[in-house]
């Protein structure tokens, strides 16, 4: 049974504005592509993560990402080119839509959070859910008259945007965004006794750092040689005070993360979902991070991540339960072959999905081909 604060934000949720697609939308392009022009606030994971390896695929027209933040559109072609709009429009981008919309071949938006639940929910702080709405939600009054394709991290997200045309693109990441040179890992990864455990979130997770913080405190006091970060600010931060051997760092721009990976492994990756719409909607893309860092990931079991599995895939899928995952993580601190075991599973997963994306993004293909399979 819903409370009233859950009822009040249903109601509001259903006041927000939703994707649609133009009337005279097909789901495909209008006319052929000649390129692809991709607007967000760049750089960003979601590009990285679902774009950067799909545009740069066999028989894929040429491309260009384009920072919405900083972004010279005048200089633009619009003739011929595929607009793809990466979660946020700002209202430059949508005057410029309007401007040369005659000369497009398409618009697409691409959707990776379910953002009206987290404008609604009480997870994420003010100022956040404000900079959703004006930058995710309102921009679609004006955008939803160009709008070709919607597209989906997930089966769940596309079901919660309430429209039969919505298709699902799940992660595709490139190679080199989660694959490191065998000598720069090597080097990474010094002889040590000690154990390092990270969670790298931030307060839009904030029910787990509950979670995690009596976890973490009673693994701390098992074992000595354990340390553990945790990515917080704000509110999550506090959660945290008073814990010895645990750095507190605060989130970083997305080209930072990057490069935090780059001469440092870690040892456990922490990846819990608390049961909730928001997350109901979430896309396996942290399963990316636990590659880059070389980590073993204990993960929650769900839609997101999938189930424990008896043909034993070795990754550490798990319920959401305090004494459960407590378990998980002492097992891989102490058992070194199910640590490489976790890491490798993971591993494979992620190499899975960088191989997906040689398919590119079929309908916006130039190879005649291609288009005439999708």
């Amino acid at each position: 049974m819903i409370n009233l604060r859950e009822r009040l934000a249903l109601w509001i949720e259903r006041k927000l504005p939703r994707p649609q697609l133009r009337p005279e939308a097909t789901g495909r392009p209008r006319r052929p592509v000649k390129r692809i022009i991709v607007f967000g606030r760049m750089p960003n994971p979601t590009y990285d993560y679902y774009f950067a390896a799909r545009l740069e695929a066999p028989g894929m027209p040429p491309f260009q990402a384009v920072d919405i933040r900083h972004g010279n559109l005048a200089d633009l072609d619009p003739e011929g080119a595929f607009i793809i709009i990466c979660r946020y429009a700002s209202p430059d981008v949508l005057t410029w839509l309007d401007s040369n919309a005659d000369r497009l071949s398409g618009v697409g938006l691409f959707v990776d959070d379910d953002i009206p639940a987290v404008v609604t929910g009480s997870d994420a702080d003010f100022p956040y859910r404000l900079f959703l709405y004006s930058r995710a939600l309102w921009p679609l009054r004006r955008l939803n008259r160009h709008l070709d394709i919607v597209w989906a991290s997930t089966p769940h997200l596309a079901s919660t945007l309430q429209m039969p045309e919505v298709q699902v693109l799940p992660p595709a990441p490139p190679e080199r965004l989660w694959k490191r040179a065998a000598d720069a890992a090597c080097a990474a990864n010094p002889i040590s006794d000690q154990v390092l455990i990270a969670y790298h979130a931030t307060g839009v997770h904030l029910q787990e750092h509950r979670f995690l913080r009596p976890i973490i405190e009673e693994i701390m006091t098992q074992r000595p040689q354990v340390r553990f970060e945790v990515f917080a600010d704000g509110r999550a931060a506090s959660i945290w005070e008073g814990l010895e051997r645990v750095s507190v760092r605060r989130p970083m721009s997305w080209s930072d993360y990057l490069a935090d990976a780059n001469d440092r492994i870690i040892d456990v990756m922490l990846v819990p979902l608390h049961p909730s719409r928001v997350n109901d909607s979430r896309a396996p893309t942290k399963r990316i991070d636990v590659a880059r860092y070389k980590a073993a990931g204990v993960f929650s079991e769900g839609a997101a991540y999938g189930y424990a599995t008896r043909e034993g895939s070795g990754e550490q899928r798990v319920p959401y339960v305090r004494d459960i995952w407590q378990n998980a993580i002492l097992r891989l601190v102490d058992d070194h072959e199910r640590h490489d075991l976790a890491t490798a599973g993971t591993l494979r997963l992620v190499r899975q999905m960088t191989q997906s994306a040689n398919e590119g993004l079929k309908m916006l293909a130039t190879d005649t081909a291609t288009n005439l399979l999708c």
